[in-house]
């Protein structure tokens, strides 16, 4: 079991930035391949970007690449999301997950947090 908290959400002006952290406790952080996926309301959750166990490799949305960066600290147990160039699109409740394997897709996360709320004003 892994418990999972979000941490870094606001209210930021078009063109700002943010950071995000998820802190994970429980069972051992570095076997997971972590994620970000969002929500906006009225829409589906969607991918928004994944790193792998070590760190090595990470992935994007095509709508965030160049713009948000993830990145982790297995001695922290945290994993972080940078987001920069911020427009009111990006408004949504933003979530991390963990999972056994590297995927986009949410249903194959194991273990998510609580979310925090991202609003962005145009």
């Amino acid at each position: 079991q892994v418990q999972l908290v979000e941490s870094g959400g606001g209210l930021v002006q078009a063109g700002g930035s943010l950071r995000l952290s998820c802190a994970a406790s429980g069972r051992t952080f570095s076997i997971y391949h972590m994620a970000w996926f969002r929500q906006a309301p009225g829409k589906e959750r969607e991918f928004v970007a994944r790193i792998t166990l070590g760190g090595a490799n990470t992935y994007y949305a095509d709508s965030m690449k160049g713009r948000f960066t993830i990145s982790r600290d297995n001695a922290k147990n945290t994993v972080y999301l940078q987001m920069n160039s911020l427009n009111a699109e990006d408004t949504a409740v933003y979530y991390c997950a963990a999972s056994n394997r590297p995927s986009h897709i949410s249903r194959e996360y194991l273990y998510w947090g609580q979310g925090t709320q991202v609003t962005v004003s145009s």
